[in-house]
């Protein structure tokens, strides 16, 4: 081989080389992080790499579920998911979808909120399905391997959920009835008067504080943008059903208010779409001694606008 012929060699071989590094470069740019893989080790799912997102799944397998009678597999719309993908600074972000019953919501909710990651979405997708079926929306970011000490705790409680309410159909468990309720020292509690409707006191309490407008028009309680808590029973054993209407900054601290003081979050969503601010809805309901349920309200009153819907 003549010294030119060697020289043309070693340079097609020196391009070779180098288109060959860059394409193992881009397949391994394509290669899931190592510390997503850690991440499904941690949590105990499987999930796979696309498009710079990790989707953990979290089928509910262990479900057998009919929509108005039809048996209807887990793919059709049971199966929950976690999502992660790189943000910005080196923190990851994490969304999620939980599938779950009726029994596994409040506490897998507790268990999201007390390690640090957000509920952003309490709602149904079907009607007629039996067991009922409800899906929570979860957010949070951080460091992939955080992320999943935060988020095993809520994981490992899906499939877990009790039987306890199979007979809630057909008269529940508690034995509420109407009684007597101090409405005096209800309304003190929560700094609000209420309004007795039959068996039922209620009381409203508005969010004057925000000034929210639609084309120009106040919405102020009366149109609904108003925090309430109804009451039934007596004062020893008595049960709460409200609504609650926050800015989003408020959301977890409400959530985490009602939680500890022993209420159900029932639903989180949107009754306005277009006003500015945007105002969330939850929606809870609890059972117990009437002045318990009451001051669990007045927990959630006190993270509205700094306290300040509370006076």
């Amino acid at each position: 081989m003549t010294t030119q012929l060697q020289q043309v060699v070693r340079r097609l071989g020196a391009i070779v080389l180098a288109v060959g590094s860059t394409t193992m470069f881009a397949a391994y740019g394509q290669q899931m992080p190592a510390e997503y893989d850690s991440f499904m080790k941690t949590v105990g799912k499987q999930g796979d790499f696309k498009d710079g997102v990790l989707k953990v799944n979290i089928p509910r397998n262990d479900l057998k579920v009919t929509i108005d009678g039809i048996a209807t597999p887990t793919p059709f719309g049971f199966g929950g998911w976690l999502a992660l993908t790189k943000g910005d600074g080196g923190m990851d972000v994490m969304m999620g979808d939980l599938v779950l019953q009726e029994d596994e919501v409040n506490p897998v909710m507790s268990a999201l909120l007390d390690n640090g990651l957000e509920v952003t979405a309490v709602h149904n997708h079907f009607f007629f399905e039996s067991p009922r079926i409800f899906y929570m929306h979860v957010h949070g970011h951080g460091k992939a391997a955080d992320l999943a000490k935060m988020a095993k705790p809520a994981v490992d409680l899906i499939g877990k959920g009790s039987a306890q309410h199979q007979s809630s159909v057909t008269g529940g468990t508690s034995n509420i009835s109407a009684g007597q309720i101090d409405t005096a020292k209800l309304a003190k509690i929560a700094g609000h008067e209420g309004e007795q409707n039959g068996a039922v006191y209620k009381i409203t309490v508005g969010r004057d504080d925000l000034k929210l407008k639609e084309m120009g028009a106040l919405i102020n309680s009366r149109m609904g943008l108003n925090t309430w808590a109804a009451f039934y029973g007596s004062d020893a054993n008595a049960e709460v059903a409200g609504d609650v209407a926050m800015l989003s900054q408020e959301v977890t601290p409400v959530l985490k208010a009602l939680r500890a003081n022993g209420l159900s979050v029932v639903a989180i969503h949107h009754h306005m779409t277009t006003t500015q601010p945007t105002i969330y809805f939850l929606h809870y309901w609890g059972t117990g001694p009437a002045e318990k349920l009451a001051n669990g309200f007045k927990a959630a009153l006190n993270e509205l606008g700094k306290g300040r819907a509370s006076h």
